[in-house]
């Protein structure tokens, strides 16, 4: 496919682009239709909810409140009234507006809307719609209007969710300022413009389809309005990841000798594996939520797995179609001349990786404690944890709806701004008295109201305001009371309802769950892992590790937005409790990333143990080679979360520091420090695998099929394909059995391919030199010291075969997959020839054996070869494949 997506990147190009504005134009016709449905089923919040819509449906409207306060006198006063009633004159007669209930109407319900001082009161306004569905011209004119009866000594705010929509940032603001913080990012790694677009472009088109798609599914399904909000941050991360990985896999296939189209098919059959199974591990993290059973997290799901599999799909195809038409000038100019002067790039890996890695290597255990000490000290605020909502009372200072928050509190009490409704069904006036009288005299309740009851007389709303804020932990204790013991002994048929018992209850029903959740996402995430990788080790560490960096990320939220550490310098207003919904929410996409990032270094160290069989190898190898690039794209999707703080949505600024906050840890300490150095000393327990559970399970892999060793009949088929029926009876000098040898094992090849004229020989060296000379990534100078590997590894250097591959002209072939088999047909040893031709294989003893190389474009070549006491020297050249015909 990615073969095609290159050849034919115009039509891929016009169908992206087709696809983008169609959606676009759909879209802006038909609108949005977002909903916030945050009740629990069984809740009996959720019941009183149903009552009050049967019984009192003209009260569908959104309910803002216009407040106001007198420095000097009383807000009754005349002066006052002046200036404030033709306001409100004003608003009533507005299209779109329902009712105004004034504190100057007659009646003591009216009465109420002046504090007892007089100084502070408050108007209802009704709008005949929904606060998303209102318009925000309509609400800027009852602003404007409002804000007009200003004076001297006279001060007028206003509040509610209508209001707080046209103080929201410009759209686009905090997607903006993180696409502008990824782009710096990515041209200093890069050091190319075209490169650094290619990220950008492919995120940019999936996460404007994701939004687009989730519009139109609004009006199918019940999307909640903060879902596009994260299914863009989860998108732009993810994207911009994504590419980046294919990207740098793809420069460096043309850094290192490959074509473009070469270098573009190779990336996409190896990293873009990676990036098809990372996606498809997110979304099963994200789908993990439904496990939840409530409405509102299954728009969340839709809209964020949505914008997931569009990021997936746009880097398999819309990507190599860019590539394509880049070419190479996915490099950057001095790539491109020092390319053209020096050649190829050699295969390893330099700089603070490697030497990273090597440190890694050496102290394990160190580094593996210090990186748990880290995790366990951020994760100790999480003990704390408290779930709830935020409000307008965690706005900032300087709005209008938190100005108006303070002045309720101040003139009604902190409760005011979140009173509790207490519906009750089938009651009668004397039944209904008696139960306002008991809760009056219940402890927390500053003021009770009865409301007049349904025009069926069969259903009464009492109000009741707590004496604390809405997210105080009195006001919780307060609801528990009334359905505890206040309502029951009362023996009437109620519920307690209001947005802040809907939240109560939507974070109590979270947390009851929230196991079952987390439960659920670790096993798929194992079972996923498990199948990959065929280890049972490997996918424990990976969900212990997710565990550990969603402990961290937790701490770290509790410390700054509930307890209020560093709560200015982020521009947070109030500390609070966490909202209910995004733990669940978090969860799902912190596991699904570092996923991401375990698949990238794990897939990588799986190549080599298959390589190799060498634990300690694989484990050097994996993260040399791709910790810059996972902390790259950590630090990309650090920069767009973070940017999230812009956002103007309480929920999306917490989401965003939380999630950057998590990513951080998981890729700077968990993946390249604590993850390989609990690799390291686990040994090659890490590959263990039951064979009972082998056999049984499916095959899934990350890693393209020819990274991974053949089975022994693969191999034996290979030998005859490359010796044909001459097998049986090698030719000339070569060894028929290790009694025709020369002395000390020395086989003459007489092969006219060879480049000593035919003949296999030793050098003089010690073991280790022969190692560490084609190991760049033990950068310790010694041998490595894994105890749990077999004798006679190429760790030990007891027996090893090593020499080039060229090409006829003498041009060293590094594409070459070596296999060293035993006289049986068993698999001993595998590795791929570096950048300069070269290869080392270890054999467990001196005898005969069987040399098997293969490579793309070239014939495959196998020869029997005998080992000595000592190293041997074998140099092959390879020719370049005819049709389709057998090898030779």
């Amino acid at each position: 496919m990615a073969r095609w997506c290159y050849r034919h990147r115009v039509v891929v190009l016009v169908l992206w682009l087709t696809a983008l504005v169609g959606l676009g134009a759909v879209g802006g016709s038909a609108g949005t239709d977002y909903a916030n449905v945050f009740s629990a089923p069984d809740t009996d919040s959720q019941r009183a909810g149903d009552l009050m819509e049967k019984a009192f449906p003209q009260r569908s409207g959104d309910t803002d409140t216009v407040v106001w306060k007198t420095a000097r006198g009383s807000a009754r006063d005349a002066a006052v009234r002046e200036r404030i009633e033709p306001a409100l004159a004003d608003i009533a007669g507005m299209k779109g507006i329902g009712e105004v209930a004034s504190p100057y109407a007659p009646g003591p319900e009216a009465a109420a809307r002046v504090s007892r001082d007089g100084h502070i009161a408050y108007a209802r306004i009704t709008f005949t719609e929904q606060a998303n569905d209102v318009s925000k011209s309509l609400v800027q004119d009852v602003v404007d209007t409002a804000r007009g009866a200003e004076r001297a000594g006279l001060r007028v705010e206003l509040g509610g969710q209508a209001i707080a929509r046209i103080q929201e940032p410009p759209a686009g603001t905090a997607e903006a300022v993180g696409i502008a913080a990824a782009a710096v990012v990515l041209f200093l790694a890069f050091g190319s413009l075209f490169a650094m677009l290619l990220p950008i472009l492919t995120a940019v088109f999936a996460v404007g389809t994701g939004l687009l798609a989730t519009m139109l599914l609004s009006h199918v399904t019940a999307v909640p309005e903060v879902a596009p909000l994260l299914g863009t941050l989860i998108g732009l991360g993810v994207g911009i990841d994504y590419a980046l990985f294919i990207v740098t896999r793809h420069r460096r296939g043309i850094l290192r000798g490959l074509g473009p189209e070469e270098s573009a098919a190779q990336a996409l059959d190896t990293s873009g594996r990676a990036v098809l199974f990372a996606g498809g591990t997110v979304c099963v993290a994200l789908a993990g939520m439904l496990v939840m059973n409530m409405r509102f997290l299954d728009g969340v799901v839709i809209a964020a797995s949505l914008t997931v599999v569009l990021s997936v799909l746009a880097a398999l195809t819309l990507l190599p179609a860019m590539l394509g038409v880049l070419g190479p000038r996915v490099l950057s100019r001095r790539q491109r001349r020092r390319l053209a002067a020096t050649g190829p790039d050699p295969e390893e890996p330099t700089g603070l990786a490697a030497r990273w890695a090597g440190v890694v290597q050496r102290r394990p255990r160190t580094v593996a404690l210090l990186a748990v000490v880290v995790m366990a000290a951020l994760s100790l605020p999480l003990l704390s944890l408290r779930l709830g909502a935020t409000d307008q009372g965690n706005h900032q200072e300087s709005t209008t709806t938190r100005q108006a928050y303070d002045l309720l509190a101040e003139g009604f009490g902190p409760g005011f701004n979140g009173p509790l409704q207490v519906v009750v069904e089938k009651a009668d006036p004397a039944t209904t008295e008696a139960l306002v009288e008991r809760i009056r005299a219940t402890k927390g309740v500053a003021h009770v109201a009865p409301a007049p009851p349904s025009a069926d007389g069969g259903t009464a709303v009492i109000q009741v305001v707590p004496t604390t804020s809405p997210q105080s932990e009195g006001t919780d204790r307060l609801i528990d009371r009334l359905r505890g013991d206040v309502l029951p002994r009362a023996g009437a048929d109620a519920h307690v309802g209001g947005v802040t018992a809907v939240f109560k209850d939507f974070a109590t029903v979270t947390a009851d769950r929230l196991p079952y959740f987390v439960g659920t996402i670790v096993a798929l995430g194992f079972l996923l892992l498990l199948i990959a990788f065929r280890s049972l080790v490997v996918p424990l560490t990976a969900a212990v590790m997710n565990l550990f960096a969603a402990a961290a990320s937790f701490g770290l939220l509790v410390a700054v937005f509930q307890w209020g550490w560093g709560a200015e310098t982020l521009g947070i207003a109030k500390e609070g409790p966490i909202t209910a919904f995004l733990p669940v929410v978090m969860l799902s996409l912190l596991f699904g990333l570092s996923m991401d990032y375990q698949v990238f270094l794990v897939s990588r160290m799986h190549e080599e143990w298959l390589h190799t069989r060498d634990n300690a190898r694989a484990v050097r190898v994996g993260l040399a080679e791709t910790s810059r690039v996972i902390n790259c794209a950590a630090l990309i999707m650090i920069c767009v979360f973070s940017a999230f703080v812009l956002s103007g949505d309480m929920e999306g600024a917490t989401a965003g520091i939380g999630l950057a906050a998590g990513v951080a840890l998981d890729a700077f300490v968990l993946r390249t420090a604590l993850v390989p150095a609990a690799m390291r000393l686990l040994g090659r327990a890490n590959w263990w695998l039951p064979a009972w559970l082998d056999r049984r399970l499916p095959h899934l892999a990350v890693e393209p099929k020819d990274a991974v060793p053949p089975a022994p009949e693969d191999l034996e088929a290979l030998v005859a394909a490359a010796l044909g029926p001459a097998a049986a009876a090698p030719r000339g000098g070569e060894c028929e059995s290790p009694e025709t040898c020369a002395v000390k094992g020395a086989c003459e090849a007489a092969d006219p391919l060879t480049v000593h004229g035919g003949l296999a020989r030793y050098d003089a060296y010690e073991p280790y030199d022969v190692y560490d000379a084609h190991d760049p990534y033990d950068v310790s100078g010694a041998a490595d010291e894994d105890e749990g590997h077999d004798p006679g590894t190429r760790e030990h250097g007891a027996h090893v075969v090593h020499g080039f591959i060229i090409t006829p002209d003498g041009e060293p072939i590094h594409t070459v997959t070596m296999t060293l088999l035993s006289k049986g047909g068993r698999q001993l040893d595998r590795v791929s020839s570096l950048a300069d031709g070269s290869y080392i294989l270890a054999a467990p003893a001196p005898g005969v054996y069987l040399l098997a190389a293969t490579a793309p474009g070239y014939a495959s070549r196998a020869r029997h070869i005998m080992l000595g006491s000592g190293p041997l020297t074998y140099d092959l050249e390879l020719v370049e494949a005819v049709g389709t015909g057998p090898a030779q």
